[in-house]
């Protein structure tokens, strides 16, 4: 057997990656419609090895999005429903007292898995928030001071409704400082919507992507192989110092109290990176930086109370030092 093939049959050619991970859109359009961008996102998190926070009210599709990419990429996904009584433990795992063998024994939480989803993170404690933290910094979890790795890959898709709904808590600055990617699930468009009528009209089943007809398109083989290729990627002094003068800006900004921290700058190069083997370039453009910059450092930023209340947002701060840093040629 080839050693760039795995036992499914899979070629870790990046040619091969990059027309695998491209594929992914049309297998999950079969279950969600009209989400490309949170698509091209999840994408661009497991390329950079990052986690995602999809933010949307409620029932447009974000769990079963995740739920879609899983299935697409074969990877084994979990899912826990954060309440205002979820327990750290539930989340990462416990000991437990074996009574035959008169010991204790760890019971892996749900958190040990390629892709969990952590559904409506907002609306459980920060006590509860902040037991991911580890596990999507460090990528393990430490019970009884033993460290246990979690899988590879591994991806934290974490959703959350609005914070002005009632019942949710501000997720930590630490913890959103995590998440590679802050990815907006709008509302569909009028068409779009009549779509998803007519899907379930005819016996469209969320529950039951296999007979929506979602197959694997990838596989770690082909993964590994993207992100080996993304990792070739070349990034000029000249973008580089573009990506830095985009984070200073936002520390300079007269409407924000907290601008986009080095961490934020490193994901932004990232992102970037990504995005541009994924568009069929082995070099990053400023397109790619402003193709990326929104997602990736709208959840890095605060806003002043007073510019909240004027109806400024991040992504209009954002957008408006887009237009002012200076663009390299």
């Amino acid at each position: 057997m080839d050693p760039t093939t795995d036992n499914a049959g899979n070629t870790g050619n990046p040619g091969d990656a990059r027309a695998s991970l491209e594929a992914l859109r049309a297998e999950i359009a079969k279950a969600v419609v009209g989400q490309d961008p949170a698509v091209t996102g999840l994408v661009v998190a497991l390329l950079c090895r990052g986690h995602v926070l999809l933010e949307g009210v409620p029932g447009v599709a974000k769990t079963l999005l995740v739920r879609a990419l899983a299935s697409a990429l074969e990877l084994e996904t979990k899912r826990v429903q954060f309440t205002p009584d979820l327990m750290p433990s539930d989340v990462t795992g416990s000991l437990v007292y074996d009574t035959r063998r008169a010991e204790f024994s760890f019971q892996p939480g749900p958190v040990f898995t390629n892709l969990l989803l952590a559904d409506e993170i907002n609306r459980t404690p920060p006590k509860t928030q902040s037991s991911l933290l580890e596990a999507m910094e460090e990528r393990q979890v430490t019970v009884d001071g033993t460290p246990r790795p979690l899988p590879e890959p591994f991806l934290v898709a974490a959703t959350q409704n609005p914070v002005e709904y009632e019942g949710t808590y501000p997720l930590p600055e630490a913890q959103l400082d995590r998440f590679l990617l802050k990815l907006t699930i709008p509302l569909p468009s009028r068409q779009d919507e009549i779509d998803v009528l007519t899907r379930h009209a005819s016996g469209f089943d969320p529950r039951d992507l296999r007979a929506a007809g979602v197959r694997p398109v990838a596989g770690p083989a082909e993964l590994e192989a993207a992100r080996t290729a993304v990792a070739k990627t070349s990034i000029s002094p000249e973008i580089t110092a573009y990506v830095v003068d985009i984070c200073r800006a936002t520390r300079e900004s007269p409407s924000l109290t907290l601008g986009v921290s080095p961490r934020g700058a490193t994901a932004l190069l990232a992102t970037s990176r990504a995005w541009a083997w994924l568009t069929g370039r082995d070099y990053v453009i400023p397109d790619d930086v402003k193709a990326l910059a929104l997602p990736t450092l709208r959840h890095r930023v605060q806003l002043r109370p007073e510019a909240e209340m004027e109806g400024v947002t991040a992504d209009s701060v954002i957008n408006a030092i887009l237009a002012h840093v200076p663009v390299p040629r």
